[in-house]
This record gives C-alpha cells, sequence and structure tokens, in this order.
C-alpha cells in the first residue's frame, strides 16, 4: 500500500509547499520595482494620472513604481504588452473609457475582457455638451426641440472619429431621437476653437478641455454626461435630467493587469491604490482633470468594464462608427 499512496502523498506535499511559497510571495509584493504601462504619449490625462498613481505607489510599497509609455493605435499596443506580460503583479496598465470602446471598432490582438484583469478603478468624470452663445438655447431639452425643428441642420463638432466624443454624441442622438450631423476634427483643439467661433453649433467635450471657456462665457454649457452633478458645474444639470433617459457618457480611468494575477496581490494592489485615492492630495490632482476619486472593487470594475463594452459596440453598429 505504501508505495502506491507515495505519489500521491508528494502530489499534496507539494501543492501545500506551492501555497505557502505563494502566500509568502504575495505577503511580501512587492519585492522589486513595479512597471506601470501608460498606453499613451506624455501629457495626457492617463500620462498624469499614470504618474501621479504611480508616485503614490512609491510611497506606500517602498519600491519604485517606473512609468513606461508605450503608445500608438489608440491604446492597444501598451494594452497589449500588459496582456502578454507575466501576470506577477509587476507589470499593470492605466486605461481609460477608450479602453471600452476599442472593441467596437478596432480589431484587437487580445480579448479585452480575458486576457487582462481589473484591479482598481482611479476616477471619473463627466462629458459635457456646450454650444456656442448664439445657439438659442438654454438646455438640453432646448437643444433637442431645435434639432427636431431642424434635422439633420445642426452641426455638433467631436476630437475625431471613433474618439470618446464621438461616442458620446452618436449616444445622445439615439436615445434622444434626433439627427445632427457630425464634425469631427483632429483632436479637441481645433473642434473648440470652430464651435467658439460659430462655424459649426454644437461640441461635445471633456469637462477639462472647455472649463475656461465656459467661465468665461465664450462657450454655454447645457447638460453633463455623468451620474451626478459634476461640483466644478453645480448649476448644470445631468443629460438625464434634462430628460435624455438612460444617458451616461462618463469618463473613468483604472488600473489593470494580466490575466491570471494571483487574487491576494490584485487585492493587495486594490488596497494600496484605494488608500491613495482617500487622500486629500488625490481629490485636488483629480479635480485638476475634472474628475472626482472612484474607489470600487475589482469585480465592480470589471463588472463596468463589460457593460460599457457592450454598450459602445451597440452605438457604433447603430451609427456606423468605423475606424479610419
Amino acid at each position: 500500500m505504501f508505495p502506491r499512496s507515495l505519489p500521491s502523498l508528494l502530489a499534496i506535499a507539494l501543492t501545500v509547499c506551492a501555497g505557502v511559497t505563494q502566500a509568502q510571495t504575495t505577503a511580501r509584493f512587492p519585492v522589486k520595482p513595479i512597471r506601470l504601462i501608460v498606453p499613451f504619449p506624455p501629457g495626457g490625462s492617463n500620462d498624469i494620472l499614470g504618474r501621479f498613481i504611480g508616485q503614490k505607489l512609491t510611497e506606500r510599497t517602498g519600491q519604485q513604481t517606473v512609468i513606461d509609455n508605450r503608445a500608438g493605435a489608440d491604446g492597444i499596443i501598451g494594452t497589449d504588452i500588459t496582456a502578454k506580460s507575466v501576470p506577477d503583479g509587476y507589470t499593470i496598465l492605466i486605461v481609460s473609457t477608450s479602453y471600452a470602446m476599442n472593441p467596437a471598432i478596432h480589431k484587437l490582438p487580445y480579448d479585452p475582457l480575458k486576457s487582462l484583469t481589473a484591479i482598481a478603478m482611479i476616477g471619473t468624470g463627466a462629458n459635457v455638451v456646450v454650444v456656442h452663445p448664439s445657439v438659442p438655447a438654454k438646455g438640453i431639452k432646448d437643444l433637442i426641440a431645435l434639432a427636431k425643428a431642424r434635422p439633420g441642420q445642426l452641426r455638433y463638432a467631436s476630437s475625431g472619429v471613433g474618439g470618446f466624443n464621438h461616442f458620446g454624441g452618436e449616444l445622445f442622438k439615439t436615445i434622444a431621437g434626433v439627427d445632427m450631423i457630425h464634425v469631427p476634427y483632429k483632436g479637441g483643439g481645433p473642434a473648440m476653437i470652430d464651435v467658439m467661433s460659430g462655424q459649426v453649433e454644437v461640441l461635445f467635450s471633456t469637462l477639462i478641455q472647455v472649463l475656461p471657456h465656459l467661465r468665461s462665457g465664450k462657450l454655454r454649457p447645457l447638460g453633463v454626461g455623468s451620474e451626478k452633478r459634476t461640483p466644478l458645474l453645480p448649476d448644470v444639470p445631468t443629460i438625464v435630467e434634462s430628460g435624455v433617459a438612460g444617458y451616461d457618457g462618463s469618463i473613468w480611468w483604472g488600473v489593470l493587469g494580466p490575466a491570471g494575477m494571483p487574487t491576494d496581490i490584485i487585492s493587495r494592489l486594490n488596497t494600496d491604490i484605494a488608500a491613495v485615492l482617500r487622500d486629500t492630495e488625490s481629490a485636488k490632482r483629480l479635480a485638476a482633470e475634472a474628475a472626482e476619486p472612484a474607489i470600487t472593487s475589482p469585480e465592480d470594475f470589471n463588472k463596468l468594464i463589460a457593460r460599457d463594452i457592450a454598450k459602445w459596440i451597440t452605438v457604433a453598429k447603430q451609427a456606423g462608427i468605423k475606424a479610419h
């Protein structure tokens, strides 16, 4: 009997040893620098927030968090590098809403729901609908009435085909039942300039980009596309409040890692990032990007990503959005 049971005993012993080793490794994590991949060039919101979170993780863990900008293909290149990395917690990735939009218009080298796993959210912000002051609309209801009275005549500008604000504009058109013409630009700056000069009537934009011009009166805000009003524009109602039920044009940022990461390491990183976000300095840093801290579990963040992927795939199909 004994010789035949020996392999089973060895297997049990090896399993126990492996579990102990993993627990010891997790308890010590991190024992070397963490690479935080930013899949966009320096200077954008992903890079700014990634560097802030990286600095704070360095302070909390005692190990350097190294920022690695791997820009290209709407964030796909850096994401693919992360997806193919060893799932040990030492390569992580900062993403934003565009991560959930890419599957709608791109053929991806990874599965956005299976190749990566959610670690933690960082923050959320709002898109905003603004108009040139000459447009006779004081709110979203007025804009809808105007668009229905002049179908196919009102134009809205965005930062480009397949961008966040293009998706937000088409989602608005679908839910509100209006026909407006999309005018894409090569970036949010040129789009904003033409709306400010009156060349185009409406702009779907990130709040951070238009905020100075809303305060100066060069643009008029009609509604924000977040779940609740933003403290930066407390008197501007949400688009849902204005009667467009189901509209959600929220921007979010978060951290992912390769699929297969140990749950204890995911939990450790989630806890560390949540602690960073509870600090008052984080609220100030995010406010500079017209955003607020968002603390969630990895499970809830995964659910948000899955919902957004399904939503934007539907919007792309309905609007015929295709990557150029």
